[in-house]
């Protein structure tokens, strides 16, 4: 594979996004594959500062649209600085979140209107979108009790502003990620998060093996 692939992973709070990277990044290497595993916001040190500032408990009181460009603001220097170098090389680069979540969380969570984070995304990225997207979908009630527990034992305890948001908030994100996948099915494909660990890892490298074949 001469061209990198960009591959992302998204979904709400506690769907098991950082455990399936894991595995898909293990499998992969297996194969003989050049990965980068990162994640959003963060994976270069000004956009990490940055997460401090959007994730953690005590970072501020932001507005939607002050969300949205703190997080586009870390995607740019994220997107230049690790993920185009690294595809440029030929590598595989996954992603915990990326794009998607600004679109379900400040757009369908926050009510912010869409065309507005589109047009941000516009004039920061040109168009660029990952090559492969897969969505963790679970009951909102359900990742939220997953994540905040994970949290306490991972000590990322103050990781936790957005758990904290009410359940109709998460309501509305699970909807917003179920739209994406529905506007782009060639790019998204939806992963019951409800499935075992073992079974869930399976799909997810079928998905990518099979974004690889038809390459």
């Amino acid at each position: 594979m001469t061209k990198g692939l960009f591959i992302t992973l998204e979904g709400g709070e506690g769907s098991g996004k950082s455990t399936q990277i894991e595995r898909l990044k293990e499998r992969l290497e297996k194969q003989g594959y050049d990965v980068v595993a990162t994640r959003e916001p963060g994976g270069t040190p000004e956009a990490e500062k940055i997460r401090d500032l959007l994730v953690q408990r005590d970072g501020g009181r932001w507005t939607p649209m002050a969300e949205v460009l703190l997080f586009f603001t870390a995607r740019i220097m994220h997107v230049e600085d690790l993920i185009k170098p690294a595809l440029a090389e030929g590598k595989i680069v996954i992603s915990d979140r990326f794009t998607d979540s600004t679109r379900a969380y400040q757009s369908a969570g926050h009510g912010l209107p869409a065309d507005q984070i589109e047009a941000i995304n516009a004039l920061c990225l040109n168009g660029f979108e990952p090559d492969l997207t897969l969505i963790l979908d679970i009951d909102p009630k359900t990742g939220i009790e997953r994540s905040l527990k994970e949290n306490q034992t991972g000590g990322t305890e103050n990781e936790d502003r957005f758990e904290k948001l009410d359940l109709r908030f998460h309501e509305n994100l699970r909807q917003g990620y179920l739209d994406i996948a529905g506007h782009e099915p060639a790019r998204c494909k939806i992963i019951d998060a409800r499935d075992g660990i073992t079974q869930i890892a399976d799909q997810i490298a079928q998905s990518v093996f099979d974004k690889i074949s038809a390459r």
